[in-house]
């Protein structure tokens, strides 16, 4: 589990599939990796959503969208338009499809003749590879192609490793000078004054395991994305049919539970959470039962559920 010096955090805002429900938004989540927060879809009721769990709309910097189903855009027009009411200054990095900004601009043209308040600043996906698409001194984001009827990207979310703390008492004991320390903390032993080699593992105490979360949005189970969710702590995988409708899964480029489960399991997943659930269903338990008998760390995702590693 995280702590509060280091979270790693992803709140669910929506879970439904095309169709919205009475209790239920279409997709979007907010990952909080050290106080960087990314925005992973932009269903309808997004920002509705994100004030209903005080999620800080000036924390969002970042937006990744998979693919341009309305269940995963219709968000984006209402966000962006609160955005500039606010007075936003900051650039907002959109990553999506190319084809984004032609359905976003005539939209904000039309809303806002005389412009918005803050630039967008448009970062076009590979749908053919995995790509890198964001790296800071805090995380890695990486696309790469799922299988669907159009063009769509999941995404990996990589922390970076946080360095170790250096143990006070070692610090006294060996007389470290401080123009010394950043470099143990970075890995390096201590040769004392006499020689001595100290090493590192002496000195430092409590190094931060790096954790991992993958996004696969809308597909159909393929194994050609396996390798890029493999031992992964935490995978989001769409699970919009039960058994009952796996024909329907296959024609529309969907996935069961069991298709999400086989994801989990071959790609050595620490956790599955399931999403995007039809709604034909009254409830997920179908969905979750039969995801579970192959992959049994599998839990159903609801809104305003938060998930911590």
């Amino acid at each position: 589990m995280s702590d509060k010096s280091t979270p790693f955090l992803l709140t669910i805002l929506g879970t439904s599939s095309a169709l919205p429900t009475s209790n239920r938004y279409p997709t979007a989540q907010v990952l909080n990796v050290r106080g960087r927060f990314f925005l992973i879809d932009c269903g309808e009721g997004t920002q509705t959503q994100m004030r209903k769990y005080k999620i800080g709309f000036s924390r969002i910097n970042h937006i990744f969208i998979s693919h341009l189903h309305g269940d995963h855009i219709f968000g984006l027009i209402g966000l962006i338009s609160t955005f500039s009411l606010l007075g936003r200054t900051a650039d907002l990095h959109l990553f999506a499809h190319s084809e984004i900004q032609a359905y976003l601009e005539p939209q904000i043209k039309f809303l806002y003749p005389e412009g918005i308040s803050f630039r967008i600043v448009y970062h076009p996906l590979n749908f053919k590879r995995e790509q890198l698409v964001f790296d800071d001194k805090t995380v890695t984001v990486y696309s790469f192609p799922l299988d669907h009827r159009i063009a769509t990207c999941g995404f990996r979310f990589e922390e970076k490793p946080v360095l170790p703390n250096l143990i006070p008492e070692k610090l006294k004991k060996y007389n470290i000078p401080i123009r010394n320390r950043q470099a143990i903390k970075e890995g390096a032993d201590f040769v004392a004054g006499d020689g001595q080699i100290i090493p590192n593992s002496e000195l430092t105490v409590n190094k931060h395991k790096a954790r991992t979360f993958a996004f696969c949005s809308d597909t159909r189970y393929n194994p050609s994305y396996i390798e890029s969710v493999r031992n992964v702590d935490l995978l989001y995988h769409e699970a919009t049919f039960a058994n009952d409708n796996q024909a329907l899964a296959q024609t529309t480029y969907h996935s069961t539970g069991e298709d999400a489960a086989r994801v989990a399991r071959e790609a050595n997943a620490g956790k599955l959470i399931i999403g995007h659930f039809s709604a034909r269903y009254r409830d997920h338990t179908q969905i979750l039962k039969e995801a579970t008998a192959i992959f049994p760390n599998t839990e159903a995702i609801s809104e305003g559920q938060v998930f911590s590693i």
